[in-house]
């Protein structure tokens, strides 16, 4: 094992969590960190995929926070404007744009509004009968709710009713984590869907009629009532990179395909940790006086191997997480739908991302990107380029097939629904994301035991969504980081205020 000295603070992962521990370091201090990413670009899930000049988001990133910190954090790196017809891309390069917020459900070859709205179109699509059922549903939950909520379908049945929870959250619940609602902690629920209901997605409706004033914050409005938003012109890889760069200007240092396999303890401290590059070969040590993570918690632990208990690392070792592939298709046009309210020569749909409801398909979500932003497309005048997501575990047989065999199944399947048609299709790309979404199952009921465990290392922080193995979106990985340096910077030991980050019904949306 080769051996490189005595670091300050070594972080792992150059997403957002450990992007934000970075600049936040070289801002504040005259340490320099060393970052170390597995991969060969930042941004983590955040990053930009650029294939033959079309740019892929993964996942879908909507640059909105609660949070005024984080909102003129991203706005000093890029600031915010309206894009100009023709703006050349090297301009581009420094501007965020305010994009206007819509997604739908795509269920019985029809579009619904998201979150639900009561109105004279749902009415007619869903039928007298089963409205009847969801508000007589809704009506007898909110008198006589479940308690205790034991799983998430109680959390759901509670906040919407039975008959609307079947209809809208079960199946596409379970596409998404490919187990049964029953076997997922509502705790989930609390993290990602919040204090929406179908009261507050009325009174939001009723509001909109009159309100004039919508400042890009919208501080008051739930994540998913939220209808406006900053994205980076080129994607928000676009933002980390400029991050990155920040980072490395100011004197830190970032080592990309850099595979962290070993953490050092001793005396209850990390001493160091042991990374393998992507070509394999010899361990290399790295020294350090600070352990910064955002890696999964499951091979954080495993990492650490015997220095940790064995109850620790039987907890740890019982994590589940699910994971993502992304199918970018390049398509001539999509197919004319009856009533789109945008008239548009390669009939392209108005929506960020489509959430697809339907049960004789596997794919999870259809995103758009022109929409996103029009510099996404190489030649968005003439394509139209799309990302087909499919929620699967490493090793099955979606993850295990061909990216030829993949492409053909999205093609295929966005036919088989009428999105597009298949001949229309001109190239496709497969990105596979591995440990994208930390699971509220298998073991998950032992985090506390385990965060316990972890936060009595005193130079040990845990950031972002894998690193505290929570479903948060970026800005809330990104606060994450900024407490955790600020307990650096002053000596602090306690993470309390590092956990406490969204830890209830405050402001993220559900994707």
């Amino acid at each position: 094992m080769s051996h490189d000295g005595q670091h300050p603070i070594v972080i792992i992962g150059a997403g957002p969590a450990g992007l934000t521990a970075g600049l936040e370091l070289v801002r504040q201090s005259p340490s320099r960190p060393l970052i170390l990413e597995s991969l060969d670009q930042v941004g983590g899930i955040s990053r930009t995929i650029n294939y033959r000049g079309n740019r892929m988001d993964i996942g879908g990133h909507r640059f909105f926070s609660k949070s005024d910190w984080v909102m003129q954090w991203w706005q000093e790196l890029l600031p915010f404007r309206a894009l100009e017809k023709g703006l050349p891309e090297e301009h581009a390069l420094a501007c965020m744009l305010v994009r206007s917020r819509l997604s739908r459900i795509y269920f019985m070859s029809k579009f619904f509004d998201y979150p639900l709205s009561i109105n004279a179109k749902t009415i007619r699509q869903l039928g007298w009968g089963r409205l009847i059922r969801i508000g007589w549903e809704y009506a007898k939950a909110s008198m006589f709710p479940i308690r205790p909520e034991k799983n998430l379908e109680d959390f759901y049945i509670n906040r919407f009713g039975g008959e609307l929870y079947r209809t809208f959250f079960k199946d596409y619940t379970e596409k998404v984590w490919g187990v049964g609602c029953q076997d997922i902690s509502p705790d989930w629920g609390a993290q990602r869907i919040k204090s929406l209901s179908i009261r507050q997605a009325v009174w939001h409706a009723i509001q909109g009629l009159f309100s004039w004033n919508k400042d890009i914050r919208q501080k008051k409005v739930a994540t998913s009532l939220i209808e406006r938003f900053l994205y980076p012109a080129l994607g928000p890889g676009q933002l980390w990179q400029q991050v990155a760069d920040q980072i490395t200007a100011a004197g830190g240092e970032l080592r990309y395909g850099k595979r962290v396999e070993k953490i050092f303890l001793e005396n209850g401290r990390v001493t160091g940790v042991a990374t393998r590059d992507a070509h394999g070969g010899q361990l290399e040590h790295l020294a350090c006086d600070h352990l910064i993570s955002s890696m999964p918690v499951r091979d954080l632990i495993m990492g650490m191997g015997e220095a940790v208990p064995a109850t620790i690392r039987e907890a740890a070792s019982g994590l589940v997480y699910r994971d993502f592939i992304t199918i970018g298709l390049l398509v001539r046009r999509m197919k004319r739908q009856p009533g789109n309210p945008v008239a548009h020569p390669l009939n392209l749909l108005p929506d960020t991302w489509i959430y697809i409801q339907e049960p004789n398909v596997r794919i999870g979500r259809l995103q758009i990107f022109n929409n996103w932003s029009p510099l996404l497309v190489k030649d968005g005048e003439h394509t139209v380029w799309l990302g087909a997501e499919y929620f699967c575990n490493e090793g099955d047989d979606l993850w295990n097939m061909s990216d030829e065999a993949l492409g053909q199944l999205a093609a295929g399947e966005l036919a088989a629904i009428q999105l597009i048609d298949q001949e229309d299709v001109l190239d496709f790309h497969v990105v596979r994301i591995e440990k994208a979404y930390p699971a509220y199952f298998g073991s998950f009921h032992r985090m506390p035991e385990i965060r316990e465990y972890l936060d009595k290392i005193p130079n040990l922080h845990l950031i972002g969504r894998n690193g505290m193995h929570r479903y948060n979106n970026q800005d809330h990985s990104m606060l994450t980081a900024r407490y955790t340096v600020e307990n650096i910077l002053t000596g602090n030991t306690d993470r309390k205020k590092v956990w406490d980050v969204n830890p209830e019904d405050e402001y993220l949306e559900s994707k």
